[in-house]
């Protein structure tokens, strides 16, 4: 009700950067490189500006810039930044790329800092599947508008083939077979039209590779239209190939992705700066259910979504691992079951103390990094109620009454428990608020990359462990007296019924 949302993992200061560059259209490296030349000419600019970038490497190519890049992506600008403490926040470098080269016609510019995270890609992604192809598209097209209309979402895409037309050539084999002609002549003819039939090989006397011998039409005759008017040597001469070819234009399919065997396509979707990711796949979750998908079309969500479920299924499982080794310990040396429900309160209440932590520091919960710090509670928290428990456990037998004891367990126990907890506290107190002090350089820094990986784990043990250890000086000595309460309320309970047995044992006695 009160928290701050959930995440993956913390948002940490990158020291790298990529930004892609799309374009559409049949463009040849040379004019993919002008493009992407302009957007490095840019951040170059910028950079003579701020000198905020080590080092600034360009790359144009095609598919090879990897599985996760869109299929329009022409080109990749890998940054460097400088050293953190001589410049702006990633962010604000970015989003200044970002301005720069909002007025480049015709591409599309995207700038994401590195993740520190698992790579990814894109925090938002829903996978579609269907055994028919034909409800992909629609469906791809319905979840783009969704997330057009969640605010906080930046540079929509999508798996869907780009717009482009390619044309087939079906040849009729029975009809082929009249004329005496085959599939592999027509598509030697083909060959001519498009990239050349190949011949053979030839090696110059200063060359060190092999070279083709192609032979292609002129330019001029390079055309669509030359497809029908070319002719295929048969036994009976030259054969018009419009006699047993068909051609049609159809929609340019670039690569077909299957998932467990079922068609597939991918929408994806990232995050402004400050927006929780986990937040918008909750919007999306409860738009599509509002706006559900045709029916035969699948929706699963990947990525960040994805990792932070399995995550939190594995620390779950740790978490409880942990609990379980700990009771078992527990009762294998106190031998009281009741004494190890007591001794684990404590885990109980530094959870309660953690999500106060996050809810003053204004932090949202990290699946790995508080996730971790709870695990981490719950083998440190224990140790003060097992000294409180194991002192008290020696005075109970030298003193009169269990209040006694408590007493002098409590008097003679409150400052090593309070020293142990606080001790703690205070060493990761820096760590929390992000001051790191370097003992060797003999300098004291704020909000470095290196200390903002741990605020998380330190909020998590600093909160917990005080909040636990106040309430254990309070709740450990109420359910000690309570069980020692409870004993003397039955040993009540049971003295009169033993009188009574006694009494009447001597009248049988008596009467014998």
């Amino acid at each position: 009700t009160h928290g701050n949302g959930v995440e993956f993992f913390p948002n940490v200061e990158p020291n790298l950067a990529v930004v892609t560059i799309a374009a559409r259209g049949n463009l040849s490296t040379d004019e993919k490189d002008r493009l992407v030349r302009e957007v490095e000419d840019r951040i170059l600019a910028m950079n003579a500006e701020r000198r905020e970038l080590a080092t600034v490497y360009s790359a144009t190519r095609t598919r090879e810039l990897g599985k996760e890049t869109a299929e329009d992506v022409i080109g990749l600008i890998q940054i460097e930044f400088a050293d953190w403490k001589t410049r702006r926040k990633a962010n604000a470098i970015l989003a200044d790329i970002a301005r720069r080269t909002r007025d480049l016609a015709g591409i599309f510019v995207e700038a994401r800092g590195q993740e520190s995270g698992p790579p990814i890609g894109k925090p938002i992604q829903v996978l579609l599947s269907a055994r028919d192809p034909a409800l992909l598209a629609p469906a791809a097209q319905h979840v783009r508008g969704l997330l057009g209309r969640i605010d906080g979402l930046k540079d929509i895409e999508d798996g869907r083939p780009l717009p482009g037309v390619e044309w087939q050539v079906v040849v009729d084999r029975a009809q082929a077979a009249k004329f005496g002609a085959d599939v592999a002549a027509v598509g030697s003819s083909v060959r001519l039209v498009t990239n050349g039939l190949k011949f053979g090989e030839y090696r110059p006397d200063d060359a060190d590779d092999e070279i083709d011998i192609v032979a292609r039409y002129p330019a001029a005759e390079r055309g669509i239209a030359q497809l029908g008017l070319m002719r295929v040597q048969t036994q009976s001469g030259l054969v018009p190939i419009e006699n047993f070819v068909a051609r049609s234009a159809v929609p340019r399919v670039g690569e077909i992705t299957r998932v467990d065997g079922r068609r597939s396509l991918m929408v994806k979707a990232d995050v402004l700066p400050g927006v929780l990711a986990d937040d918008k796949a909750r919007e999306l979750r409860a738009l599509l259910t509002a706006e559900p998908l045709a029916t035969g079309v699948d929706a699963r969500f990947k990525g960040q979504d994805e990792e932070q479920q399995k995550a939190q299924a594995f620390l779950s499982k740790a978490f409880l691992a942990a609990i379980f080794l700990i009771f078992v310990i527990l009762l294998a040396q106190f031998n009281s079951v009741y004494t190890t429900f007591v001794i684990l309160t404590g885990v109980v209440m530094s959870t309660i103390g953690v999500f106060i932590g996050l809810i003053v520091t204004g932090q949202p919960f990290g699946i790995v990094m508080t996730g971790i710090g709870v695990v981490a509670l719950a083998g440190i928290v224990v140790q003060n109620n097992i000294v409180l428990i194991d002192t008290f456990d020696q005075y109970v037998r030298e003193s009169p009454t269990a209040r006694e004891a408590l007493l002098r367990t409590g008097r003679e126990r409150l400052r090593p428990v309070l020293l142990t907890a606080f001790n703690t506290v205070l060493g990761l107190l820096p760590l929390m608020m992000g001051i790191n002090i370097d003992l060797i350089e003999r300098e004291i820094t704020i909000d470095a990359p290196a200390t903002q990986w741990w605020i998380q784990i330190s909020t998590a043990i600093c909160f917990g462990l005080g909040f636990s250890t106040i309430l254990t000086l309070v709740v450990t000595p109420c359910a000690l007296m309570l069980r020692a309460n409870l004993s003397q309320w039955r040993g009540r309970r049971r003295a009169p019924r033993a009188d009574r047995t006694r009494a009447n044992d001597d009248l049988q006695a008596a009467a014998q």
